[in-house]
């Protein structure tokens, strides 16, 4: 069994070790609350980050310490030291796994001290606490839009021509000298004729001229007929 970190560089050194103590902590986020007749209770939610502590022992002289259980070591204990406070202050996360266990855990470093204990002054002894990762990163998804058939509407229908000043209609019925129907005249036959002025309202409501702007008369809307 040993333990083993691997940094942001992709560089993993082995305790030279194995820790005295390597703690794992879980918790489960919730609240309690007061239910009127039931008394308290907890809410469970989601699962907290785990925490990680290891604490452990790295010979000052690795030739002259028969104890160690790593392999590859280094050349002595202040290039543990050095390695991991540079990884403590590189504030990227690393990976931590124990063989022969289930623990791999994505971590960030949250403390590293150092130092001796006990009078001991043969090996360094170490305390690192670590915080599990999660990557927060929003992912890009790329959606490829459905491709749909625009469903085909009913035509609309052309709107009746609508008569106004300066149409051209046709006429059948008779003139008048004003749009009061005073005056009547001559009845036009299928007439092409042209609408100068528009009376709304009253009786004869439109005014015709010839194609050519002469003057005829007042006529009836129901004499006029859009051509």
């Amino acid at each position: 069994m040993g333990l083993y970190i691997t940094d942001s560089t992709n560089f993993t050194m082995e305790l030279p070790v194995n820790p005295k103590e390597l703690m794992i902590k879980t918790e489960i986020d919730g609240e309690s609350v007061t239910v009127i007749g039931l008394g308290e209770i907890k809410r469970l939610s989601d699962r907290k980050l785990k925490t990680l502590s290891i604490t452990s022992t790295i010979p000052i002289v690795m030739s002259d310490a028969y104890w160690t259980t790593g392999d590859n070591l280094f050349d002595d204990g202040q290039e543990y030291i050095n390695w991991l406070d540079r990884m403590a202050n590189a504030k990227k996360p690393v990976r931590v796994v124990l063989s022969d266990s289930k623990i791999n855990l994505l971590a960030t470093v949250d403390s590293f001290d150092s130092g001796f204990k006990d009078g001991n002054s043969i090996e360094f002894a170490f305390t690192l606490e670590l915080t599990e990762y999660r990557d927060y990163r929003a992912k890009r998804i790329k959606v490829t839009p459905a491709k749909t058939t625009p469903k085909k509407g009913q035509s609309r229908p052309q709107p009746n021509n609508k008569i106004g000043r300066g149409s051209t209609v046709v006429v059948n019925g008779q003139l008048y000298r004003d749009s009061a129907g005073h005056g009547p005249g001559l009845t036009e036959h299928n007439a092409t004729r042209k609408i100068s002025i528009v009376a709304t309202g009253a009786k004869m409501p439109y005014h015709i001229t010839t194609t050519s702007g002469a003057a005829r008369g007042w006529v009836s809307a129901s004499s006029v007929k859009a051509k």
